[in-house]
This record gives C-alpha cells, sequence and structure tokens, in this order.
C-alpha cells in the first residue's frame, strides 16, 4: 500500500504539471500575438504590429480547445450543467491574462524634468550584439587588450562637458555605474531581467534587474552587474591579472496620488577591479615568423599590478509642483502628460570614492619612470568625499491646455552646493614606537573646499515644431571659481518626412584636474599651476527617421588644452599644456538600407584636426552592419548577419601604468584593417539568444591588431548570450 500510495501521489503530480503546463504556454498566438512585439521596426527589432485579438480565425482566440473530439466523447449536458460550464469558461478567460511589455513603463530622471513622462520597454534585438561599452556604434573606444573591464578611452573625440572639481582619473568610467543609467518604472506587475553573455574564462558578463510596484504610486528595484575577465595575454594562474567588476544599484520612485508630489532616490555601488600589466614582453607578437605559441602564458612586466575603484553614492531627488496642473494629451492620445505651472526641486547626493593603485612586484622591466617611496612594494590612494545640494525653482507660462503644448515659456532657476574632501596615502617603510620597520599607509595630502554654483535655464516652444533653449552654469564661489558652461540649442521639427534640424552652440572653462596640478603617489609626483581649459563648439544635425538617415557637423576650438606627455624614448608621463589653439572638424553621417527583411546599417565619422600628433585620433572611422531579418516556424524571430569596423591609421597613445592615463608616447602608427564580427540573434517568447564571433577575420590580414601602443588586442572569441524576461 504504502508504494502503491507514492505511485499514486507521484501519477497525480505529473498531471498536475502538464496540464499546468499547457495552461501556461497557451495556443501559439495567445493574447494577440507574441508578448505585443511581433513584425519588424524601423530599427531592425520588433514593433507592436503582428497578429490582434481581432482575428476571427479560431485558432487565434484564446479559448481554442485542442482536445480531439473524435476520439474524446463526451456525455450530454443538462441545462443547468451547460449553464455551469460557460460561467466557468467565462470566468478562466477573465483570469488568463497574458502579461508582456505593455505592463511596464520606463523614464529617467531627465524626461521627469518637465513632466511625468512614461514610455514602453524596449525589448526588441536591437544592438544586442554591441553590448560591450568598447564596441558601441556611433561612440567605439579604444583600451588595453580589447576585452571589458580594462582601462579605455574614447577613439573619436568627445570633449567633457563638465566643469567644477575634477580628480583627472577617467580610464575607468566606461564601467562605472552612475545615476544616467538609473531607469525608474511603473511596473503593473513584477518585471525581471537577467542577462549572460559569455566568451569562456576570457570574458563573462551577467547582470539581474528586477523591479516591481509595492503600490500603485510606488516603484522599487535593484541591478546587479557582474564583470569578470581573465584578458587574451595574461597568466591566468595570477590573480592580480583578473578583472572583476560588482556594479549596481537599488532605486525607488513615488508619486503621489495628486500628481504634485515625486520623490526619486538611488543607491549606487561600484567595485572595478583592473589589472595593469604594464603590457607583454614579447613586442612582436603578430610580426616574427614564431609568433605566439600560446597567449595565454606570454609574460608581461607587471605579474601582481592593478587598478582599484569603489565608489558608494546616495541620490535623492524631491520635487513639488504648485498651482494648477494642467493635464495635455500627447499626439497619440493613448496617454496623458502632467504639465505643472510651478514647481520647488531639491537634490541630494552624498558619495565616496577610493582610487587605489597596488603593486605587489619589483619593477625589473622599468615600466615605470621612478619611484620616491618604496622600490618593492606600492600602495597609492586617494579618498574623496562629496555632499551636493541642489535648490531650484522653475515656473511655467503657457497658453490653454491643447493637443499640443504651444507658445509656452519655461525658466529654470537654482543653486549647487558642493562640499569636498579628499586625502591621499602613499606606502612606505617607516620605523614604529619599537624603532621595527613596518610598511604603513603615510598621507602626502588632504583638503577640505567648497563650490557654490549658479544654475539657469529658460526655454521658449512656440510650437511642437520649434523649440529654443538656453542654460548657464556659473561658479560663483569657491576653489573653482570662474569655471562656467554656456549653452544654447534650437529645434526646428518639420514633418515626419521633412526631418527635424538641431543647432548647438555652447562655450565651456574647466580647471584643471587635481592630478594634473597636486599628484603625490610613489612613481609620480607632480605640482604644476596650469590655466582653465576653454571649448568653443558649434554643431548642426539633421535627422530624417522616414529616411532613416541623419548628418551631425561639429566644430571644435580648443584653447589652452592640456594632456600628458613624456620625454623622447622615456615612460616619464607627465600634464603638459598647449598655448596654441587647436581647432577640429568632425561629420557624423548615418544611413540605414532595407530591402524587404535585409538590413544594412551604415555610420561613418571624418574627424580634422591641425594637432593631430596631439589629439591622436583616426582621421575615418565607419561601421556597417549587414542581417537578414527572419521570423521561422511562426515562433522564432532571428537576425543573422555580421559587422565591419574600420578606422585609418593614426599616431597610437600610449599608456602610463600607475598613473592611469593614456599619454603621447613614441611616435608609433599600426597597420590598420577590418574588424569583423558574425553574429546570430533569435527570440522566442521572452527569452533572446545571441551567437557571435568576434574578430572573425584574424588570419585573413593579419595576425593581430593594436590600437593602443605596446598593449596587442584580443584575439577571435566564440560568443554565447542570453536575455530572459519574466513577467510575473
Amino acid at each position: 500500500m504504502p508504494d502503491r500510495s507514492k505511485l499514486l501521489l507521484l501519477f497525480l503530480l505529473s498531471c498536475f504539471w502538464v496540464t499546468t503546463t499547457v495552461a501556461q504556454n497557451g495556443p501559439p498566438y495567445n493574447n494577440g500575438g507574441y508578448n505585443n512585439n511581433g513584425g519588424y521596426n524601423n530599427n531592425g527589432g520588433y514593433n507592436n504590429g503582428g497578429y490582434n485579438n481581432g482575428n476571427n480565425d479560431p485558432r487565434y482566440q484564446n479559448n481554442y480547445n485542442y482536445n480531439d473530439t473524435t476520439r474524446n466523447r463526451t456525455k450530454v449536458l443538462t441545462n443547468d450543467q451547460m449553464l455551469d460550464t460557460l460561467r466557468k469558461r467565462e470566468r478562466e478567460r477573465m483570469d488568463s491574462v497574458i502579461f508582456s511589455t505593455r505592463f511596464i513603463k520606463i523614464t529617467n530622471e531627465a524626461l521627469l524634468r518637465d513632466s511625468t513622462q512614461l514610455f514602453p520597454l524596449d525589448t526588441s534585438l536591437t544592438d544586442f550584439e554591441n553590448y560591450n561599452p568598447l564596441f558601441y556604434a556611433r561612440n567605439p573606444k579604444i583600451s588595453l587588450d580589447g576585452t571589458m573591464g580594462r582601462a579605455a578611452r574614447p577613439l573619436l573625440i568627445e570633449p567633457r562637458k563638465t566643469i567644477g572639481f575634477d580628480v583627472g582619473l577617467h580610464a575607468l568610467e566606461p564601467w562605472l555605474f552612475t545615476t544616467d543609467d538609473v531607469y525608474y518604472f511603473n511596473a503593473r506587475v513584477p518585471y525581471t531581467l537577467l542577462t549572460m553573455v559569455t566568451g569562456g574564462s576570457q570574458e563573462q558578463y551577467f547582470k539581474a534587474f528586477h523591479t516591481q510596484n509595492v503600490k500603485p504610486n510606488w516603484n522599487v528595484g535593484f541591478s546587479l552587474n557582474f564583470l569578470g575577465s581573465r584578458g587574451t595575454y595574461a597568466n591566468t594562474n595570477i590573480l592580480g591579472q583578473n578583472v572583476s567588476n560588482l556594479t549596481g544599484n537599488v532605486f525607488s520612485w513615488y508619486e503621489s496620488k495628486n500628481k504634485r508630489y515625486n520623490l526619486l532616490s538611488t543607491l549606487i555601488f561600484n567595485n572595478l577591479k583592473s589589472p595593469e600589466t604594464g603590457s607583454v614582453l614579447n613586442d612582436s607578437l603578430f610580426t616574427s615568423a614564431r609568433g605566439s605559441f600560446d597567449r595565454n602564458t606570454e609574460r608581461v612586466r607587471l605579474p601582481n599590478s592593478y587598478e582599484n575603484w569603489k565608489e558608494m553614492g546616495l541620490h535623492i531627488k524631491q520635487f513639488y509642483y504648485v498651482g494648477r496642473i494642467d493635464t495635455t494629451l500627447v499626439k497619440n492620445k493613448s496617454s496623458a502628460n502632467i504639465l505643472p505651472t510651478q514647481r520647488f526641486s531639491h537634490t541630494l547626493n552624498v558619495s565616496q570614492k577610493k582610487y587605489i593603485y597596488q603593486v605587489l612586484d619589483q619593477d625589473i622591466y622599468h615600466v615605470f619612470p621612478d619611484y620616491y617611496f618604496s622600490s618593492n612594494r606600492t600602495k597609492d590612494s586617494l579618498t574623496v568625499n562629496n555632499i551636493q545640494n541642489e535648490f531650484s525653482y522653475s515656473f511655467y507660462l503657457r497658453g490653454k491646455s491643447s493637443q499640443f503644448v504651444k507658445n509656452e515659456f519655461k525658466l529654470d532657476i537654482g543653486l549647487t552646493h558642493d562640499f569636498y574632501n579628499y586625502n591621499q596615502y602613499v606606502v612606505d617603510t617607516v620605523l614604529n614606537q619599537y624603532g621595527l620597520k613596518v610598511v604603513l599607509p603615510q598621507k602626502q595630502q588632504q583638503a577640505s573646499f567648497q563650490n557654490i554654483t549658479l544654475n539657469g535655464r529658460a526655454s521658449y516652444r512656440l510650437s511642437d515644431k520649434i523649440n529654443l533653449q538656453a542654460s548657464v552654469n556659473q561658479i560663483v564661489v569657491g576653489r573653482n571659481f570662474g569655471d562656467f558652461l554656456y549653452d544654447a540649442k534650437l529645434l526646428l521639427a518639420g514633418s515626419d518626412k521633412a526631418g527635424r534640424i538641431i543647432l548647438n552652440a555652447y562655450q565651456q572653462s574647466s580647471s584643471p584636474s587635481l592630478m594634473a596640478t597636486s599628484w603625490i603617489t610613489n612613481h609620480y609626483v607632480f605640482n604644476n599651476t596650469f590655466a582653465n581649459q576653454k571649448t568653443t563648439a558649434l554643431s548642426f544635425n539633421y535627422i530624417n527617421d522616414a529616411l532613416k538617415f541623419d548628418i551631425k557637423a561639429e566644430y571644435f576650438l580648443l584653447n589652452d588644452y592640456l594632456y600628458y606627455e613624456s620625454s623622447p624614448g622615456g615612460v616619464d608621463a607627465h600634464p603638459v599644456q598647449l598655448s596654441t589653439p587647436i581647432n577640429l572638424f568632425k561629420i557624423s553621417v548615418g544611413k540605414n538600407l532595407a530591402f524587404g527583411n535585409w538590413h544594412f546599417d551604415n555610420f561613418a565619422v571624418y574627424e580634422k584636426t591641425d594637432y593631430d600628433k596631439t589629439l591622436r585620433i583616426p582621421e575615418v572611422y565607419t561601421y556597417s552592419s549587414f542581417y537578414l531579418n527572419s521570423f521561422l516556424f511562426k515562433v522564432l524571430r532571428t537576425s543573422t548577419g555580421f559587422t565591419v569596423r574600420y578606422n585609418t591609421p593614426y599616431s597610437a597613445p600610449s599608456y602610463a601604468t600607475g598613473l592611469g592615463q593614456f599619454y603621447n608616447g613614441p611616435d608609433v602608427q599600426f597597420s590598420s584593417y577590418p574588424f569583423a564580427s558574425v553574429f546570430l540573434k533569435a527570440n522566442i517568447k521572452n527569452t533572446d539568444l545571441l551567437v557571435m564571433y568576434d574578430y572573425a577575420n584574424q588570419g585573413l590580414f593579419s595576425k593581430g591588431y593594436y590600437t593602443v601602443n605596446r598593449y596587442p588586442q584580443l584575439s577571435s572569441m566564440l560568443k554565447f548570450g542570453v536575455r530572459w524576461n519574466f513577467y510575473q
């Protein structure tokens, strides 16, 4: 009996599992399509077209019966039994809801600046293959070996539009999680996103994201990002040469029921560990006949050397609408925007950042120019604490509410107060109270100071076709007194076929960084005085979504440009300021073509400067993606193709280990060849799949390539990726 009871229980559980599985899977076209994402959109992904609920074909209805009536005879039901059956079927139909992206709305802090704006969640396959920030199509970067997590800088010219205090360390910024990466949601159902891309031990990336509404007007969530890499050229038995990153945040968005009060909050954390090996010893990997027997065993100059950035930050923004609140329909009339007439806001930012560089080896290959404290051990650290409070007031003048907001004037005035405190330490051998030699961190410098910035922003919108904006940011009190950023923008929009034009101009004056002026470490000591760097920029941008075409022309005038260089044949990287102005012209063109399901996306950049030996950027950069979208077996959406990147030869920068700076060293130009990747993307229901072969053309033109002097880039790599969307 006990055995029979167990077998019976197992049989019942199996039947229950089968029934549940069939009920969850449902008909092939349940809910009017594949989570409302059938068909292709303009970006090569999928829009909300496809099958709809209005199809009269019974195969597409939610109550489609899977039973085989020729084999399963049912008894004749009485009228009361028939009525009960119909009631039960109706209740089951009401409960069979297929959750999808239409239950999730997304926004960010910038979109909430003028009104409450929410947009649908994008879950298309677009750019899944370009997940790596180093290989973004329109802003590529160069790095120490081409793998994720290593020191990197933009390949194309991208002046920094920031003022105020700057440490001067930016090489690991592509891997930081910042407030610009924070999104807020209105989730009618809990939403979870899991993403994983792996190329074996050389690259491992995993992301976990979850959000849900604890109340209809209160959303919470979190994001965790893990990045691990052993690199292409490294001794995999040495942990100091491994990339190990953990970043993410915990966020919340609360909106009062009367739509007047909003509270945005997020806690951000970053822990980045990036090896700095000083490059491999073999400088002829791609030129000698022998090449490399096993690149994972190539010896490096510093086996135990790495940089570690740590950050904890709290960001809280709250704003309150005063006066009448206008509810104006947006263009598609599917939702409404809350347009305030007055607004008070306060933003609090509290952060602590730590920059650590550590070496556990002796510098037998002369990677460093010298040492000032310890010859056999290095541990430099800088801790920066910042408390920022920003207060602002906004008021709006507009006509009566209509389908579009016309003749609207808005003025923002605000004040930002920053309090900074930093301490810099260097490990040194000293005598303790007992006369014994010990290794202890010694404080080299510290400072506390404040900055007060005056912020102003004015905008005038004549209609939804013409919009003029101007902003002023000026530091009026503090250590960085005199820094400013003036910005103006004009938007001229025509019909959908005519496109839109954006004219932009800005002028900026920013103080030199802490590293360039006052820096004390074991291998680099700077004490300089430099003038503010000044940037003047003009741009013209034309965008036509109907033609899938855009063009942007930019002109930059750089005065008192600050950069790093070394003496001829040396490694003594140090900051230098150029006294003569630099002119730079840049034009970017993007054009996407479609021939049925075939797509050909293109982007090209031309840059020309009168100081190419100083800026060290390629004159031409191109990106092309050729792929075929297909729909297989009525359930599987696929995108198969390849991408090709190319840039003309340029004087490659060098990298200063321990300083974290790309600098102008020897004038070396490497041969440039196309970089091709083959990919296959697929989607089935809520799951996206990726198979990609990076650097597929290795060996066709050369054995490998360089982007930074003495740092060979990655080899070909087979990668697998998967992305799961869960709607609970």
